[in-house]
């Protein structure tokens, strides 16, 4: 009932505030793709990870922690260098939590049963979770998770690096490493001119005694820069190496790494991105000269599939915010959920949605079955990167869809469809852009074709004669690619497309599906949402990916 002229200041067709809800147990698509990594304890840790990412209070913790970005401090009050930079306790709150649930060191844990076997399809379960609230924060630890892969070939880091970035715990005092309860770690690899392992790296490295070395250079985006150590790619005789580049030096004085700024970015703004320059810092070889392509391709996995798993984190968690709003705003004395074309829109974008979160976890479990098994192996490393595309450019529209559907609403930054928007922009470019990842895929393929052989045949067995068109085609694109490499977009993008239907295949409901393959398989180009037509049932599939509180 619409406010007499005595009470225009009440509050009437709002939606209320969210509801608390648990990510986990409201999240079909997800329970179904865990299937074979479940069991009863393994079920019950992420439904306690997902009740509290879906509280009033993780919610509050992800407002304050982006409403108050970090503050740079170069100097202390008698002009010493401190390099520090401050955050909200908000932000620590959230690292705290994400720090216990093993997001900076599960996958590379051997010793917990609660992850054996399982341990990155559990980890990105966790990371999706997560994601849906708040993603900023979670940056360190996926640069912890890929710097600690590189530093695992080096055993003199067990002590104190890595046995305390295994403790699970998070402390943010600027101390020496040995003098503290836990451990991050982040990558600094990027410089000003776009650098390239092995091409045009200009930070330099000199030894100066045993496998201790010193640092001149400049890096142009390092993540999480509060960091314990930095793991660094620099020149050295030998040619592009890797080092670890801790805070503080052995006599523990700060070491000579400068944050010069950091950076005013789109999105992700709890966290802070900065330049670092280092000044003659002291630096430890990790492996040997020349090794470093090859450590920083490893770490580059992790980081994709990282901001994969983010990207579709975000997105479920926009169209979550999407779906409440619609179903508690009417026009027209109709619910907005009520209306046709509303109901297509958003199943139109559940579908994505659903097909994204079964693809990056299909590839969590290619991963955990990778050491023994060479198929599975070839799917994750040719699959991750072409994953990362295509939900890298998929999530800014979900995102942007989203906030419309909200209005005004979402077209504010009390909003969290406003800082989704920003944040979705993030991870086209994380891990690296999309055209440097479409050229990557297609000479993986040129130098090792039997990649593609193996997602095909993967495809394959799973879709049956619904995927042998698309599978010719990919296979004729991936061709004419050799010749055309400007043609690799396209090329990506249907075998990201075929594999995600695939994996949606085994999980979903055959409504969302058919939904699926129908329209993005068999339908041509599309720049919008809500293109479904009657034969699919919109509003089932919005009430079976988002059940309503």
């Amino acid at each position: 009932m619409a406010p007499s002229a005595f009470e225009t200041h009440d509050v009437y067709n709002q939606p209320p505030q969210l509801p608390v809800r648990n990510v986990f147990e409201t999240d079909p698509i997800l329970y179904g793709a865990l299937e074979t990594a479940l069991d009863e304890t393994g079920e019950r840790l992420l439904s306690e990870h997902g009740g509290f990412w879906g509280t009033a209070e993780a919610r509050e913790l992800a407002r304050l922690a982006n409403a108050h970005p970090p503050q740079l401090r170069t100097h202390d009050g008698q002009g010493r260098r401190i390099d520090l930079v401050e955050y909200h306790p908000a932000y620590h709150a959230l690292m705290r939590r994400s720090a216990e649930a093993g997001l900076g060191i599960s996958i590379w844990q051997s010793d917990r049963e609660d992850d054996s076997g399982r341990a990155h399809a559990m980890r990105s379960a966790r990371l999706y979770m997560t994601a849906q609230t708040e993603c900023s924060h979670l940056v360190p630890w996926t640069t912890t998770c890929a710097a600690a892969g590189i530093a695992l070939v080096a055993p003199e880091f067990a002590e104190p690096w890595m046995s305390r970035i295994a403790g699970r715990r998070y402390d943010h005092r600027p101390q020496p490493a040995a003098s503290k309860a836990g451990l991050t770690l982040s990558l600094a690899l990027t410089e000003k001119q776009g650098s390239t392992p092995g091409v045009d790296n200009l930070t330099q490295a000199s030894r100066f005694e045993g496998r201790r070395y010193r640092l001149i250079g400049h890096k142009w985006a390092v993540s999480g820069p509060m960091a314990d150590a930095l793991i660094v790619l620099a020149d050295a005789a030998g040619g592009p190496s890797v080092f670890l580049v801790p805070r503080f030096r052995r006599d523990e004085s700060l070491n000579r790494v400068r944050i010069q700024r950091l950076k005013d970015t789109v999105g992700l703004r709890g966290n802070g991105i900065a330049e670092v320059e280092f000044a003659d810092a002291e630096a430890h070889l990790i492996g040997a000269e020349g090794d470093g392509a090859k450590l920083v391709a490893d770490a580059h996995l992790t980081l994709r599939h990282d901001a994969a798993v983010m990207a579709t984190g975000v997105m479920r968690g926009a169209l979550a915010n999407a779906v409440h709003h619609v179903r508690h705003r009417a026009s027209g004395g109709t619910r907005l959920l009520d209306k046709p074309l509303m109901a297509r829109v958003l199943a139109d974008m559940a579908i994505d949605v659903a097909a994204a979160t079964a693809l990056v976890i299909r590839l969590a479990n290619a991963r955990d079955r990778a050491g023994n098994d060479v198929i599975e192996d070839a799917i994750a490393r040719l699959m991750i990167p072409v994953a990362k595309f295509w939900i890298g450019r998929v999530a800014p529209m979900i995102a942007a869809e989203a906030l419309e559907c909200q209005g005004i609403n979402g077209y504010t930054e009390s909003s969290e469809a406003a800082r989704a928007y920003r944040d979705a922009q993030a991870f086209g470019i994380w891990g690296g852009a999309s055209n440097q990842l479409a050229l990557e895929a297609l000479s993986m393929i040129e130098s090792v074709p039997e990649t593609l052989d193996a997602v095909l045949g993967d495809v394959t067995a799973v879709l049956g004669r619904e995927a042998s068109a698309s599978a010719e085609a990919i296979r004729g694109a991936a061709n004419a690619c050799m010749d055309d490499p400007g043609s690799a977009r396209i090329f990506v993008e249907q075998l990201a497309i075929t594999t995600a239907a695939a994996a949606l295949h085994r999980f979903a409901p055959r409504a969302i599906t058919d939904a699926f393959i129908d329209t993005r398989l068999a339908g041509g180009w599309r720049a919008s949402y809500g293109m479904l037509d009657a034969r699919f049932d919109a509003r089932g599939i919005v009430d079976y990916t988002y059940p309503a509180s």
